[in-house]
């Protein structure tokens, strides 16, 4: 059974910093990813990795602030969070897929985890 424990979520200012942690067990995964939800919003993806060839992915709010890394011995992915925003709070989900099709898109994960929030206070 595939279980994703995520943590790390929180409230912060404006300026600080987060890092999301996620664990998967179970078995292992190809590629593993953030994706971020706000009330009334759909779903978006946020930053993923495809561990066999080191590849990650960013959205354009994110880059340059997001860094995505993991620690494949651990079958887990971090999320480092910085130079946060009040336009980051959001639900952020962990998700876990496999190693083919783009990694921005949702279809290609399989597990989903419960969310962590986030809220950056202005």
């Amino acid at each position: 059974q595939v279980q994703l424990v995520e943590s790390g979520g929180g409230l912060v200012q404006a300026g600080d910093s987060l890092r999301l942690s996620c664990a998967a067990s179970g078995r292992t995964f190809g590629t593993m990813g953030w994706f971020r939800q706000a009330p009334g919003t759909e779903r978006e993806f946020v930053a993923a990795i495809r561990m066999s060839v080191n590849i990650t992915s960013y959205r354009d709010s994110v880059k340059g602030r997001f860094a995505i890394s993991s620690d494949n011995a651990k079958n887990t992915v971090f999320l480092q969070m910085n130079s946060l925003k009040p336009e980051d709070t959001a639900v952020y989900y962990c998700a876990v897929g496999q190693d083919i099709g783009p990694i921005s898109w949702q279809r290609i994960y399989d597990y989903w985890g419960q969310g962590t929030q986030v809220t950056v206070s202005s």
